[in-house]
């Protein structure tokens, strides 16, 4: 491996206060107000970004994105102005970069950014749409000689939140096209010897979003390309960034270069608001690659992810709370670059006395978030539902606990020992006090142990919900703890979890929820004759349908974060 990369987002997000975030691309739109002294408190906590991160061993950065530097005879005057602007900014970020910490820098893009006026120009011809977006990537490319590469991403656009006139949409819709539009563009890197990283991330859209897990897709996206200047980038499971998945079978059949993705600040894992070491799953996927031929690197996502309301920035936080992010980013590397064990990364942040007590404070955190944040016997098991694997975590979701009958009837469509999953959580709270006294002992943030506690105390009151008989002294000692929670953890104090509570009944029966499970999800990776006749197409129809009919009948929640549910039936 020769590529160590890790995004480099962070400084664009200062002074950018928002009660939810949307975490997934530097927020343009909040850059367009930014001062003199806003631009160079930028330039500064990105050169102090540049060292830490080159201190911890990272020999390349990402940042965003082509879209907001790539100028277009046919953008509207106020987005041709702001381009400007930003292309100066950038320049001079990436020849810092570049010259004074000896950084690569990569720009990621989506496929494919439009404004309204290119929209209405260009209209919806393929061919000419690509033919726009070569030609963007050529431009860059052409500009900014500082650049090693592009990060592609084909699988996923602009979320619903975005207001920015310069938004993605998804514009590739099988492999076919995906192919096309790699084979297009590759001339323009093999001749300037740069990268192009093809990121397999989709979210289920079109016949592509099975790219992640289904070989025949990726196979066939691949198809005839051999270049060296292709690097493709794939996350560490055939999901998101969530634990109890195994790595991805797709690197051992992918004959081209390759990468790992790992997550530092875990975005479905409180955003390193407390302990989530990812030491431990390095160290496993490492043995597990050490067969792979043509491992190009990792990428390390410590700022990049995520719709929630935690804001520690990686590398940034003057009172170090970001802690557990630089920890996870200093394992990745450890492991990775330098074959060392996880821990070693402990010694070098504490020294060998206070090493040993953070050991076992994160041992007992990956017990904690193994045996209460997930419900095991949900997680361990292989699901899919149309072109999407079925995360192993649904009643918490990014900064969400959901608490609702409709969750109780769908975990008892999969857990089949309730009891046990109970017993299995409320054995693991027990480590919490422990957990506390080795927090003091290390000198690590006592409040971020606490804060966890009282969290994991909810979800340990949710899965009571979820398996017991139902009681309303139950229900009460949620609404109770609740209230706490929000009390002990205000708003204005630090992030904390939204706890969405409802004992409302869910209108499905028991037996129609079994039969739609059935009917809906699969076990294998393949797709049944009902997938393709029903859950593919018709399903589709049939939800297309009922969303025009009834436009809020679906929870907000669904519809509004990220590219919205809508996204699962393209």
């Amino acid at each position: 491996m020769e590529l160590f990369l890790i995004d480099a987002i962070g400084p664009f997000f200062r002074g950018y206060v928002r009660s939810r975030v949307n975490w997934s691309k530097i927020p343009f739109m909040h850059l367009v107000d930014a001062s003199p002294e806003d631009w160079l408190a930028i330039e500064g906590e990105l050169r102090g970004f540049a060292r830490q991160v080159s201190a911890q061993g990272y020999n390349a950065v990402t940042l965003d994105d082509l879209a907001h530097l790539a100028p277009h005879p046919l953008h509207e005057p106020e987005v041709a102005d702001r381009i400007a602007l930003l292309r100066g900014k950038f320049t001079r970020f990436f020849d810092i970069l570049n010259l004074e910490f000896n950084l690569k820098v990569y720009l990621t893009t989506d496929v494919l950014p439009l404004t309204p006026a290119l929209a209405l120009a260009l209209g919806d011809h393929p061919a000419e749409l690509e033919c726009y977006y070569v030609g963007l990537v050529r431009g860059i490319l052409n500009d900014f000689p500082q650049l090693a590469g592009l990060i592609l991403r084909v699988g996923e656009s602009d979320g619903n939140d975005v207001t920015d006139p310069i938004r993605t949409r998804l514009h590739l819709r099988n492999a076919g096209e995906a192919n096309r539009l790699l084979r297009a563009l590759l001339p323009e890197f093999e001749k300037r010897g740069k990268d192009l990283i093809f990121r397999t991330w989709t979210v289920g859209a079109h016949r592509i979003g099975d790219l992640i897990w289904h070989r025949g897709t990726l196979e066939k996206t691949l198809d005839g390309i051999h270049s060296p200047n292709l690097i493709v980038s794939m996350k560490h499971g055939e999901s998101d960034f969530f634990r109890f998945l195994p790595l991805n079978r797709a690197f051992f059949g992918v004959k081209q270069r390759k990468m790992l993705e790992l997550q530092a600040r875990r975005e479905y894992e409180g955003a390193g608001e407390y302990p989530s070491f990812i030491g431990w799953d390095c160290e496993r996927f490492a043995k597990d690659l050490a067969r792979v031929e043509n491992m190009a690197g990792i990428s390390v996502w410590c700022q990049t992810g995520g719709w929630h309301r935690f804001h520690r920035r990686a590398f940034l936080e003057q009172d170090g709370r970001d802690l557990w992010i630089r920890l996870n980013a200093a394992a990745a590397i450890a492991v990775f670059k330098y074959r060392r064990a996880p821990a070693t990364a402990l010694d070098s942040a504490f020294g060998s006395e206070r090493a040993q007590a953070a050991l076992e404070l994160l041992v007992h955190a990956d017990t904690v978030i193994r045996e209460i944040y997930y419900i095991g016997e949900f997680a361990r098991q292989k699901l899919f539902f149309r072109r999407v694997r079925v995360p192993p975590l649904l009643h918490v979701y990014w900064d969400s606990l959901f608490i609702n009958h409709g969750v109780r009837k769908i975990m008892g469509q999969f857990v089949t020992d309730p009891q046990e999953a109970v017993a299995a959580g409320e054995r693991a709270g027990l480590l919490f006090p422990r957990m506390i006294v080795l927090a003091r002992e290390a000198e690590l943030p006592v409040e971020d142990i606490e804060h966890m506690r009282d969290s994991f105390g909810l979800i340990l009151l949710a899965r009571r919900y979820y398996f017991l008989p139902f009681d309303e002294a139950l229900v009460a000692q949620i609404k109770e703890a609740k209230a706490a929670y929000k009390l002990n953890w205000p708003k204005d104090g630090r992030a904390r979890y939204r706890i969405k509570v409802s004992f409302e009944p869910f209108p499905l029966k028991r037996r129609t929820l079994s039969l739609a499970s059935r009917l809906l999800l699969r076990r294998k990776r393949g797709y049944r004759w009902v997938d393709r006749v029903f859950t593919l197409y018709l399903a589709g129809f049939a939800y297309r349908l009922l969303r025009r009919r009834d436009p809020g009948n679906m929870p907000k929640f669904l519809r509004k974060s990220a590219m919205g549910v809508d996204t699962l039936f393209k």
